[in-house]
């Protein structure tokens, strides 16, 4: 089958717009390092495992939230809400206070913030973590998981946030 391939990868731009038809869910991914919260918004999320319980998202290796983020002993995985568009946006944005008002949080019980009126948290232990090209793997052990409310997803989707709309049963 690799014998039918080019032999090298699309150009960036092509592989880009091709993603972009790909819907998926939002996060924000909240840790306290040193007594100081920080975040970072994330569409690449995901469940890994249920035995043990793995999820794992994707940071790019040039985020300069990562290292404050990565050193933490724990990380929260705050599942977004349908309505909570701007939050996402304000966790992707740089060089601004990210829990300052309008964002809501409060500590989680071992100290990670979470973020208000979301559909979940997930507490999760660091588990594994790998360079992958330009990004980052990191896979973390649930530790405690809260729903909130299970109303509808915030979803990513040709650079733009949206809503998820059921298909009517038929």
């Amino acid at each position: 089958m690799t014998d039918t391939l080019p032999d090298r990868a699309i150009a960036t731009d092509q592989f880009r717009q091709a993603l972009a038809v790909h819907a998926s869910g939002v996060v924000v991914v909240t840790a306290q390092n040193d007594g100081i919260p920080v975040g970072l918004t994330a569409t690449s999320f995901s469940s890994v495992s249920l035995e043990p319980p793995l999820v794992s998202f994707y940071v790019d290796r040039s985020s300069t939230t990562w290292p404050q983020l990565g050193a933490a002993d724990h990380f929260a995985v705050n599942i977004l809400a349908s309505d909570q568009a701007e939050l996402a946006a304000r966790f992707a944005r740089k060089n601004i206070d990210r829990f300052a008002a309008p964002t809501r949080w409060r500590p989680g019980p071992l100290g990670a913030p979470l973020l208000q009126d979301v559909s979940a948290h997930l507490i999760c232990l660091p588990y594994e973590r790998a360079e992958v090209g330009d990004h980052l793997l990191v896979v973390g052990l649930v530790a405690a998981a809260g729903i909130r409310h299970a109303g509808r997803p915030l979803l990513y989707h040709q650079g733009r946030f949206g809503r998820f709309l059921a298909h009517p049963d038929s």
